[in-house]
């Protein structure tokens, strides 16, 4: 990304602020895809406060369950150390596939030819007065 994209669009990943927002703040850790996890200070609430840094887009489906308990205090240490370790038949989280060709499209819709399967017999239709 080039400098110039970085000082004024958040959407393309951290901005140079938020960069300087961190300085003297913890990396606590990072996650499979990447992420970088910041911990410092305290909120009004007198709870560390939390940070993600995303790998690429902006996108908080791209979280992973473990380190959003840890980002919402939920766990108090960091997931390696606070949960247990992932068993076999666990599989890892996905992002959101809204609006991508991976989308969950349920037969019907218009992007899988809008076609419906005719009803099965146990409709009757309506019909004003009768």
């Amino acid at each position: 990304m080039s400098i110039f994209a970085n000082i004024f669009t958040w959407w393309n990943g951290s901005t140079f602020g938020t960069w300087v927002g961190l300085r003297g703040k913890d990396v606590v850790g990072e996650d499979a895809l990447g992420n970088v996890y910041y911990q410092g200070g305290r909120d009004t609430a007198g709870n560390p406060r939390r940070w993600v840094i995303y790998k690429g887009s902006n996108d908080s489906s791209r979280v992973p369950p473990e380190w959003f308990s840890w980002l919402h205090h939920q766990i108090d240490d960091i997931p390696s150390r606070a949960l247990p370790p992932v068993r076999q038949w666990e599989q890892p989280a996905l992002a959101n596939l809204t609006g991508t060709a991976a989308a969950y499209r349920p037969a019907g819709a218009l992007e899988k030819g809008g076609e419906r399967i005719g009803a099965t017999g146990d409709y009757e239709a309506w019909t004003p007065g009768a």
